[in-house]
């Protein structure tokens, strides 16, 4: 590494931040350093343990209950209130199990297992949000550098033509004029320069979300370049977060219409008790047996079941819209990218070397003394516009394509 390279990185990077890490950080490293250490991530994943813990007692048999009591207790006469002169009289101790069916514990088991899928289909999406939302900000990061890297050979450039136009003014050959332009060549770079810091500042301060300090790390290395086919896409487009979500809430209403039909369906008890008499007296026993009856149920039990009917209606209706509305987004989302490579080839391939010819041309002729120097100075300010613009579209369109290759590819990325 020259010094002019490393005084330019310097620039760039902060000295504490180089001090930090001896590692840069890749496009690959940024992303499992997010997924590492997202506070996001974590909150899901918490979440999704919390609803594991729930679901295991889902389908457990109620808790026993303790009966306690005092029966035929007289509360008129010589002996009332009395607990051992009559011989009615009982002290009772019993335990009461309740037994709700079968069809119901099932479907609460069933109802906590989709609630925990809807969990994790949420976290997949906050997954997938902060995979993608890193991928942009390291993006947005590198192409903000290479254009300040450009702009510091500018600089330079700029010296060099300062001192060309003083050399010709001390050999005659140039006007007093003339030293006025390439100073304001400069004011000009130094205020495109200030820009981009500010768009540079800009994204790290977007990827410190997601990486923290190392946002500020030198990066290294150059964005994926994803293969981008709408079929691909397509076949994949059922992996969408946004479908996911959905497919999870409704395996949840299936699973609440299980529970709203098993309430139909009658839970029963069964309680055990021992009475003790007074001592004079045998003591006794008795079982209990208990049953629900839902003889109401075009009342109570019918209509929820119905109401959850219509919202699974509703939810597949939702299901079709998103459906429809990501495949023209994707759509609309491929005709973008396909614009950017053209322009972005036409760039580089035709308006670029246009740019270069144009200078090369003006340069020599005012090197000949055919030309002015105000010619010089739009030739090369053109070519600026046009290096800038090059590196300026070929950030968009990786953006584009990480947009692209995160949302429709998922986690299969």
């Amino acid at each position: 590494m020259d010094f002019h390279h490393f005084f330019r990185l310097a620039l760039l990077i902060p000295a504490a931040s180089l001090a930090a890490s001896a590692d840069p950080l890749t496009f690959d490293a940024a992303l499992s350093r997010a997924l590492r250490e997202a506070p996001t991530l974590a909150a899901s994943a918490a979440r999704i343990d919390a609803g594991r813990q729930a679901a295991i007692p889902a389908d457990a048999l109620p808790d026993p209950q303790l009966t306690l009591g005092l029966e035929n207790v007289p509360i008129e006469g010589g002996n009332r209130f009395s607990l051992d002169s009559d011989p009615m009289t009982m002290r009772r101790i019993g335990v009461m199990q309740a037994f709700p069916n079968r069809a119901k514990r099932m479907a609460r088991a069933a109802a906590a297992q989709a609630g925990i899928g809807q969990t994790e289909a949420e976290a997949a999406q906050t997954r997938l949000s902060v995979r993608r939302d890193t991928a942009l900000a390291w993006i947005r990061r590198h192409t903000a550098e290479a254009q300040l890297q450009h702009i510091a050979a500018l600089h330079e450039e700029n010296r060099l033509l300062q001192a060309a136009v003083r050399a010709r003014l001390a050999g005659g050959k140039a006007a007093a004029a003339e030293t006025v332009a390439p100073r304001e060549e400069a004011a000009l770079i130094a205020e495109r320069e200030e820009t981009l810091r500010a768009s540079r500042d800009q994204a790290v301060a977007a990827l410190q979300r997601w990486v923290g300090a190392a946002a500020a790390w030198p990066l290294a290395g150059e964005p994926p370049r994803w293969p981008i086919e709408r079929e691909t896409l397509l076949g994949q487009l059922q992996r969408h977060p946004d479908l996911v979500r959905l497919d999870a809430g409704a395996r949840a209403l299936d699973a609440g219409i299980g529970e709203a039909r098993a309430a139909t369906r009658p839970d029963w008890s069964l309680g055990f008790a021992y009475q003790v008499r007074g001592a004079q007296f045998g003591d006794m026993a008795s079982i209990e047996l208990g049953f629900d009856l839902p003889l109401f149920a075009a009342r109570r039990q019918t209509p929820r079941i119905e109401a959850r009917r219509h919202e699974r209606a509703a939810l597949d209706a939702d299901y079709q819209a998103t459906l429809r509305a990501l495949t023209a987004e994707l759509d609309s989302d491929l005709a973008e990218y396909r614009r950017l490579q053209q322009v972005l080839a036409r760039q580089r391939d035709v308006l670029l070397p246009l740019a270069d010819e144009r200078v090369a041309l003006t340069l020599a002729a005012w090197r000949g003394g055919q030309g002015n120097l105000a010619e010089l100075i739009a030739a090369r300010r053109a070519r600026i516009d046009a290096e800038l613009r090059a590196i300026e579209l070929a950030g968009a369109h990786s953006e584009l394509a990480a947009r692209l290759h995160f949302n429709y590819a998922g986690e299969a990325s």
